[in-house]
């Protein structure tokens, strides 16, 4: 599923307004906040036309601190439960299945209190990316949610094997992404270096256009392919 790999160094530079520091990273403040908030408020998301077959459901991005880095800004990731009959063992945001009469909003934000104990009110949602369709039948919405600095976290070990913060600065440079060929399909797999790991699609989908949005820019992702394990 996962293809170990070192992390890459930081990278130094700058995206829109936000600088990226070779020591500090991002860091979780009210600029971090505002210009996130401004940017998915100008993004024109692209809702996916469903079809009966797929299946709705909600992530979150989660934006709060590092535990060994008070202060800097990283995202949340969740390593499933193997037992899980869907998906289990791999890499996933926070989140899961919209229910009747909910909003993938609210799904994503009962889902953060559900799997880590981790209970938000809507005023912290800053906005929700595109649709992202998955092989394996689900409509993902994407929901970028502010949680800004929290202690230790519960996750319930039902659903989560482990918990890890991302910084955002690990997702910005340039080697961080790259696309791979696969013989089953002429779309690209696109891949992202998280946690000393390769994360594919959906979740890497995801995260890249997060990522470009970070950077002031506008990327858009349903027709990047997943590996043939996350068709199932």
């Amino acid at each position: 599923m996962l293809s170990p790999r070192l992390l890459g160094a930081r990278v130094s530079g700058t995206h829109g307004c936000l600088l990226v520091s070779a020591v500090n990273g991002y860091a979780l403040d009210d600029g971090l906040r505002g210009t996130l908030a401004s940017r998915c408020a100008a993004f024109e998301r692209l809702p996916f036309v469903a079809n009966a077959a797929l299946t709705r459901a909600a992530v979150a991005i989660t934006l709060l601190d590092r535990e060994d880095a008070p202060g800097e800004a990283a995202f949340l990731l969740t390593g499933r439960a193997p037992r899980l009959r869907a998906h289990g063992g791999q890499w996933a945001l926070p989140g899961g299945r919209v229910d009747a009469g909910e909003t993938p909003t609210a799904a994503a934000l009962r889902e953060l209190a559900e799997e880590i104990g981790l209970s938000l009110p809507d005023d912290d949602v800053l906005g929700t990316l595109d649709d992202y369709p998955t092989r394996s039948g689900c409509l993902i919405t994407p929901v970028v949610v502010w949680a800004g600095r929290r202690g230790r976290l519960t996750p319930g070990p039902q659903e989560v094997a482990s918990l890890h913060r991302i910084p955002l600065a690990d997702i910005a440079g340039a080697d961080a992404v790259d696309f791979i060929a696969i013989p089953e399909s002429a779309r690209p797999v696109v891949r992202v270096r998280m946690n000393g790991h390769l994360v594919h699609a959906p979740t890497a989908a995801i995260i890249y256009q997060f990522r470009e949005l970070l950077a002031g820019r506008t990327t858009r992702v349903a027709d990047l392919e997943q590996p043939v394990f996350a068709w199932r």
